[in-house]
This record gives structure tokens, sequence and C-alpha cells, in this order.
């Protein structure tokens, strides 16, 4: 068996599915689905909150986990710095979106306009500036469909270290690709 076989069989005995189709992670957020709340919570532990859509049978939602989340270096900094809710793009749990508006996860999905799994939506650590607002007015920051574990990693990055604001993510990805080259790194981009 090659090295690369070897691996991928590792990584599909890890993965987990639960009874709704989606993976598990054991590190992901428990939560009463009250949106507020929840990046009240992550905000006092000095996380950023993100929301992450799921459905059952996605290949690029099976790669997410398979790939991207069993890389250690991306799961300790994921761990350390956010908060990730995870839902289902056709669930049926109740959700309390940041506006105070109660609905399905479905139903929440097609108001903050979520087309692709994965999709995660990031928010602002500032309980304030989310106040009032949806989730959709309140994002900072988008990850819509799959990204390979570079891309992944910086996109976290991207918005810990507060870039949203004065950066495109593009313009993010290529001085971090130049910082890496000019130290005379290479990145594992593929």
């Amino acid at each position: 068996m090659s090295a690369i076989s070897s691996n991928w069989s590792r990584a599909l005995a890890n993965a987990e599915i639960g009874d709704n189709g989606l993976h598990i992670q054991d590190w992901f957020l428990e939560s009463f689905l009250d949106l507020g709340e929840d990046l009240g919570e992550a905000a006092g532990n000095g996380r950023h909150f993100a929301v992450l859509f799921e459905q059952a049978g996605c290949p690029y939602c099976r790669e997410l986990h398979e790939v991207n989340l069993e890389r250690p270096t991306i799961v300790t900094y994921l761990k350390q710095n956010f908060e990730i809710l995870q839902l289902d793009l056709w669930g049926s749990r109740a959700v309390t979106d940041f506006d105070g508006e109660e609905m399905e996860e479905r139903a929440l999905a097609r108001k903050w306009q979520i087309n692709f799994t994965p999709t995660i939506v990031f928010f602002p650590k500032d309980t304030a500036a989310v106040a009032g607002k949806s989730g959709r007015q309140a994002q900072i920051a988008r990850m819509p469909g799959y990204f390979k574990p570079f891309h992944f990693l910086s996109m976290f990055e991207y918005v810990r270290d507060g870039r949203t604001a004065d950066q495109s993510f593009q313009r993010y990805l290529q001085d971090k690709l130049a910082r890496i080259k000019a130290e005379g790194g290479k990145a594992d981009v593929w």
C-alpha cells in the first residue's frame, strides 16, 4: 500500500458520521442554538465565532473532515482561536439568529443565502456590532465551499488577525505567499 493510500485509509477510519449524516468533531460547539449567546460565549473566551453549514452526503464536507480537520496544526489553531457551530443545511432544529428571529436550520440557511457546502460564516468578536442584525448582515467573512488546507487555515488566520476590515482575502493570501517565498519557504497550496 502506498503512503498516500495509507494516509487516506487512516483518515477514512477516523471520519465519524452522526445520526444526522454530518461528520462529527468532538470539539465543535454544543449549544442551545441561540447565536447571540454563542457569539457572546466565544467572545468571552477570547475566540471568534463561526458557523459551519454542511449537508449529509456532501463530498466536499467529507474532504473537509478527512483532510483539513485531520491535520493537527489546523485543529490546534482552530481550537485555540475559534468556536465553531455546525448546522445542517437541510436541518429542522430551531435556531435563533442574532436579530432574534427563530427558525429551522434550513430556513436560516436560505435567509443567509448559503448556496454551497461546506460554507463557513465568520462573525466579529464585538457583540454590539452584531446586535439586532441577521447573520447575513453581521458576517465579516465567508468561506463559500471547500478550501484546500493552506487556503482553509489562511482564511481562519485572516479573520483572527483582524484583516477583514482593511484587506481582501485574495490580497492577504498574496502577501502571505510572498512572505513565505521571501523567507525561503514553499507553501503547500495543493
